[in-house]
């Protein structure tokens, strides 16, 4: 909300005699846009070309320096016009303060001394005159702040010092006053004499009667975001928890966001007194540090959000959005992806980068409006990863982000490079065929299940040693030792369910250490020695895939949303939609189009960036891609 709106809502509040004595803000406003903001010394830079002496123009010193002629005339106005307005605050609040005070006095003169109704009156006037005070004070604050933008110049700092004498600003006697009241009906004696107590000795007994404690909706309840910017990282925090303590203010929320050695540190507060002293204070502290002070104060009606890390909007979603590139993240991926969340209203929240040296994998906390098309959003950053050869894997951003704890694997082209049965075709002498009979599945023309019965009928009488050979020329996927060692260590139950078969799939549930392999069986000859070109049992197509996914998840007590499925094909899209998570590695257009997330990387390890894991967390997990297979025909993995 503008300040002068808010503002003319909380003048609105207060008693219409006030009205008059508040700084004319709009006014004020207005003379700096006429007066001041004409002759900034902030120059409009794409007007700016170095010609020392241009013809028949002034020459930059010359514009400068009749820029400062006339801002020393306009700001002495301005500056002139702000003390009379500060001075009207100034003089109204000390004859209300003296009101209040001759109230107090009149009540204690009573034969039957300070009752409820007197002190709910009194109490009631102080804090009206504290809102009074607060508004004021943040009126000339963020009037300062307008001149020096608008100007170019610097004097807030140096204006807000010069205040700090006035009784408004002060609010000492004022707030001594309403302690006394708030004392005394928590429960002392009330006083039966004509004279005023004195205010910073008096001490009252404590009594079991609270019934006359004043109402809490007689108190304030401002809350306000105080925002100290510095170098000096743990000093910065100190001298603003300083300040709070100081004040007894009620610390709602706090953050802390680091630039290398500048650090900002942000705290929501809650204002139990009005006393613009606690800003005074904050702004010692900020000069003391050379850091930048801000502060907000929020009208009491204002929905804040769950954090104030979190954007301040309602009706929204949160996810996450994982953005992958092994090569590096470049300026015009970034600029292109930030210009998409514009356009969606989609708000950042926080931004983290995960690997270590150049940034190439970040995560996005993001701020998503529910009118948001989800699925259409996912086919514009699936264009918009082609482009860039980047990836972009949106998640909710919820508790099963990072609590994920089972993962599910496709083996061929996934775990491991090769397409098992494509091996043992090369070696029989059919590759071609296979190869048709593959090609003829991918465009659709035949489903899984007759495309396998198909390819395996041409292996009838291949040697049943061609699987021992296969399985010797095996190559892992870079990543896949490490990934899933690292898996095992935080406690995650791994499986392949591969559509190839089930000699090399336990040879690569050995390997790997997982938990569980499923894939086709192979029949043999009787003898034993040769393939008889058929399968036997269930057929692990697509559906059969997610089946299986569910079964283990249900034998493991692991719901959905905690289930991470991989793979490359077609067939593998049942179970990439079924998990919780669904990756698309390295696999066909069709896939990524229709997975929810994909990896275009050369690693497995990429895997847990998208589970919001750091570089620095994955050496603690071990995973540092530096495992070497035993066998020296396989991939190594090495480092990325």
């Amino acid at each position: 909300m503008k300040f002068g709106k808010f503002l003319q809502e909380n003048k609105a509040r207060l008693p219409k005699a006030w009205t008059d004595q508040f700084i004319n803000y709009k006014q004020i406003k207005k003379f700096l846009k006429s007066n001041v903001t004409p002759n900034t010394l902030s120059f409009d830079l794409t007007q700016l070309t170095w010609k020392p002496n241009p013809p028949n123009q002034p020459s930059f010193a010359n514009k400068v320096s009749e820029r400062l002629g006339l801002l020393q005339v306009n700001t002495t106005k301005f500056l002139e016009f702000l003390d009379a307005e500060v001075q009207k605050v100034s003089d109204f609040f000390e004859e209300q303060s003296s009101q209040l005070f001759r109230m107090y006095d009149a009540a204690v003169g009573k034969p039957e001394g300070l009752n409820q109704k007197d002190a709910d009156e009194s109490l009631e006037g102080i804090v009206q005159l504290e809102n009074f005070a607060l508004l004021n004070y943040t009126g000339v604050v963020k009037i300062l702040k307008k001149h020096d933008r608008h100007s170019g110049l610097n004097i807030s700092e140096a204006y807000l010092y010069r205040t700090a004498s006035l009784p408004f600003v002060k609010m000492g006697d004022l707030s001594t006053l309403k302690k006394t009241l708030m004392d005394k009906f928590s429960g002392s004696a009330v006083t039966s004499n004509n004279t005023v107590p004195n205010l910073s000795k008096r001490k009252y007994a404590p009594s079991k009667d609270h019934s006359l404690f004043p109402s809490v909706a007689l108190l304030p309840h401002h809350k306000v975001i105080v925002s100290l910017t510095g170098s000096h990282g743990t000093d910065v925090i100190g001298c603003v928890l300083e300040s709070m303590a100081k004040f007894g203010v009620e610390i709602e929320d706090f953050m802390l966001s680091r630039l290398y050695h500048n650090v900002t540190f942000g705290v929501l507060i809650v204002l139990r007194s009005n006393s613009v002293e606690l800003f005074r204070d904050l702004a010692k502290s900020a000069q003391k540090w050379d850091g930048i002070l801000a502060f907000d104060i929020h009208d009491k009606e204002q929905t804040l959000p769950n954090s104030i890390e979190d954007a301040p909007y309602d009706n929204r979603m949160k996810y996450t959005a994982t953005v992958l590139n092994g090569n590096g993240l470049t300026a015009q991926f970034l600029n292109e992806w930030t210009k998409l969340l514009l356009r969606e209203n989609i708000s950042v929240e926080k931004l983290k980068r995960l690997n270590e040296g150049k940034v190439s994998c970040a995560d996005y906390e993001l701020s998503v409006p529910i009118g948001v098309d989800i699925d259409n959003l996912r086919q514009d950053l699936f264009q918009l990863s082609i482009s860039h050869g980047t990836d972009v894997a949106l998640q909710p951003h919820d508790v099963f982000r990072k609590h994920k704890r089972l993962v599910v694997f496709d083996m061929d082209s996934t775990l491991i490079r090769q397409e098992v049965i494509d091996e043992i075709a090369r070696i029989a002498g059919v590759v071609d065929k296979v190869a048709s009979i593959t090609h003829s599945a991918m465009n659709g023309e035949i489903d899984f299940k007759e495309s396998l019965r198909r390819r395996v009928a041409l292996l009838k009488g291949t040697p049943v040693g061609v699987l021992d050979t296969v399985r010797d020329g095996l190559q892992f996927t870079k990543g896949a030792h490490a990934l899933c060692k690292a898996l095992k260590k935080i406690g995650f139950k791994l499986a392949v369910i591969s559509g190839g078969f089930m000699p090399l799939a336990q040879y690569v549930k050995q390997e790997l250490g997982l938990d569980y392999a499923f894939a086709n069986q192979l029949k043999v000859s009787q003898d034993g020695l040769t393939l008889t070109g058929e399968t036997f049992g269930p057929i692990v197509d697509g559906e059969r895939k997610a089946e299986l996914l569910e079964v283990i998840s249900q034998a493991e007590n692991v719901s959905l949303d905690q289930v991470i499925a991989v793979g490359d094909g077609a067939n593998d899209l049942w179970m990439l939609a079924r998990a919780g998570l669904g990756i698309a590695f390295n696999a066909k257009p069709r896939v990524q189009e229709q997975a929810r997330a994909r990896i275009n990387q050369h690693s497995l390890k990429y895997v847990l960036y998208l589970l919001g894991y750091t570089d620095e967390e994955l050496k603690q997990l071990g995973c540092n891609d530096a495992i070497v297979r035993k066998n020296a025909k396989s991939s190594p993995d090495m480092a990325t």
